[in-house]
């Protein structure tokens, strides 16, 4: 008996029970009769060869972005996309923990830093988090402290938002450097990591050439 009190009701229609439910039949009935095989051979085990590194933003969902099919993409997805350099210790290193399962145990051939326009945590470095958000975005986001000095503050904010936004997926790559077991396999070829930036209002995609050291749009045809 529902007495208007239970978990499916109080938080509104678009965070409750029953919308959850109802997307979960959604998939049931139009997705999962041609995605049926696919998760039976992925119930043996996964093998996918990309790791992707992306924000917690429920608008940029790496997946739909780059057109994977389940099992293709290794996904980390936390605040701005953000990996802290290597320190093993006895620490919670929950970001640390998935880069090492993907590179040594699963060996994806690539890691993609998937930055994105609009990010709260790259303006809570660069302006000041909210107030309700200091207890861990704060400590988080100084993983990406050096980013500030990347970029011209006398910008205007809008420019100066992209590239504080790439400058943050700069500093993951480099921090995944510090890994000795990600350094290795990079050196060796067998391994190979790119920092990409999406727009959310133009579904733009960006890409940095590390060669050239400039970003560049991903052609579209």
């Amino acid at each position: 008996m529902n007495d208007g009190h239970s978990p499916a009701t109080t938080p509104g229609r678009a965070g409750s029970l029953d919308a959850l439910f109802d997307g979960y039949r959604r998939f049931r009935a139009e997705a999962w009769p041609e995605l049926q095989r696919r998760f039976e051979r992925l119930a043996q085990g996964q093998s996918p060869k990309v790791m992707v590194i992306g924000c917690s933003d429920s608008r940029v969902d790496p997946q739909q972005i780059l057109g994977a099919a389940p099992g293709q993409l290794f996904v980390l997805r936390n605040v701005a996309a953000l990996v802290p350099p290597y320190a093993p210790d006895q620490a919670h290193h929950g970001a640390s923990a998935a880069v090492e399962f993907a590179v040594r145990v699963l060996q994806v051939h690539r890691i993609v830093v998937l930055g994105h326009a609009g990010c709260g945590g790259v303006k809570a470095l660069f302006q000041g988090a909210p107030a309700e958000a200091s207890d861990f975005v704060v400590s988080w986001m100084d993983i990406a402290d050096e980013a500030r000095a990347k970029v011209d503050a006398s910008l205007d904010w809008d420019e100066r938002e992209r590239l504080a936004e790439q400058a943050c997926a700069e500093v993951t790559v480099a921090n995944l450097m510090t890994f000795p077991w990600v350094r290795e396999r990079v050196e060796d070829g067998s391994l190979a990591i790119s920092a990409m930036h999406f727009g959310v209002a133009n579904g733009c995609l960006r890409c940095r050439d590390d060669a050239r050291g400039v970003w560049c749009d991903v052609p579209t045809e």
